[in-house]
């Protein structure tokens, strides 16, 4: 079978309803890998493209690096920082992690933990950030879905970070029960500290429940658009990604294959679209069932409107209505 090479405009957007009456629905539109395959540059054409349609848009960078900014060629000043007309970005560090950690549990659990070790807040904020690899993940997620809800926006596109930390979430609320549930004569008997009279396994029930929600959020409501790049380390990760999406029984939408040599005008060019051959064939044999579509590799640097609009036109081919 030959893996069909098509755009995927709306094919790989879900629609977020939240069934509030008299509000309108809200697309989620995410992009997933393994790091450095151009997750940040095709979230960056997909809001512009929206934008463009009228639809007021928000891009969304979890990356630990993220680079937004860089390609748009704009220094945020504000959160979110305007683009265009309907088009803004935001990128979310460790310092909006911190606040939405202190909204949701932190202040509960460190005045647990402060009551028996002498640590101050900013040092248990990184001790539990090291401990538990999905915390800012978790919070990150928790953020986006409310954001979705409050309906800000008509449309969210979501550049999230490398696909394994993303998932790390998931096991956060579950590694705290097990070690709680080793010692419940210890901790049940915990207060919260003088401002509340809530057990500390009560605040981690708590904190399983809106992991559960998070995460039903991401199964029902999010669709994944995997990127790779034809090269022998990123077409060897598709398996352990997809394996990893089935395993949670999330949804991939769209499989995208980045910086596709379509035109070879050298012989360097000539040598890597004979080695990129061979695992466009693999991925077209493996992933014959996927909606795909191929990006075709740019002479240059891809930053500033201009650019990503080359991009644009490449990812909603036939369907960009510009």
């Amino acid at each position: 079978m030959i893996l069909q090479n098509r755009p995927f405009y709306n094919t790989f957007r879900i629609i977020y309803n939240s069934r509030m009456p008299g509000k309108t629905e809200t697309a989620v539109t995410v992009f997933a890998g393994k790091g450095g395959v151009g997750k940040t540059t095709c979230a960056a054409a997909a809001g512009l493209h929206f934008a463009q349609e009228g639809e007021k848009t928000l891009v969304i960078s979890t990356d630990a690096t993220p680079s937004l900014q860089h390609i748009f060629e704009i220094k945020p000043r504000v959160k979110p920082t305007p683009v265009t007309q309907n088009l803004f970005f935001s990128e979310l560090g460790a310092a909006e992690v911190q606040q939405m950690w202190d909204g949701k549990f932190g202040r509960d659990v460190f005045q647990v933990f402060s009551s028996f070790v002498d640590i101050g807040y900013p040092e248990f904020v990184d001790f539990m950030s090291s401990m538990l690899p999905g915390l800012a993940e978790e919070f990150m997620v928790d953020y986006i879905r409310e954001l979705v809800e409050s309906h800000a926006y008509d449309a969210i596109v979501w550049d999230t970070a490398p696909l394994g930390q993303t998932l790390a979430l998931l096991h956060t609320p579950a590694m705290l029960s097990k070690h709680l549930k080793a010692a419940p004569r210890i901790y049940t008997r915990l207060k919260a500290g003088s401002g509340t009279r809530e057990p500390i396994l009560d605040i981690i029930r708590r904190w399983e429940a809106l992991s559960a929600l998070d995460v039903s959020f991401l199964r029902n409501n999010v669709g994944f658009n995997i990127i790779a790049i034809p090269e022998a380390l990123a077409v060897n990760q598709l398996d352990s990604i997809f394996e990893e999406m089935h395993k949670f029984g999330f949804k991939v939408s769209c499989l995208i294959i980045n910086n596709v040599v379509k035109s070879p005008d050298s012989a360097f060019m000539q040598e890597r679209a004979t080695q990129q051959k061979e695992y466009l064939e693999l991925i077209r044999m493996k992933y014959c069932g996927l909606q795909t579509t191929e990006l075709p590799l740019f002479p240059r640097e891809i930053k500033g409107l201009e650019r990503i609009r080359e991009i644009e036109k490449a990812l909603f081919g036939k369907h960009n209505h510009l």
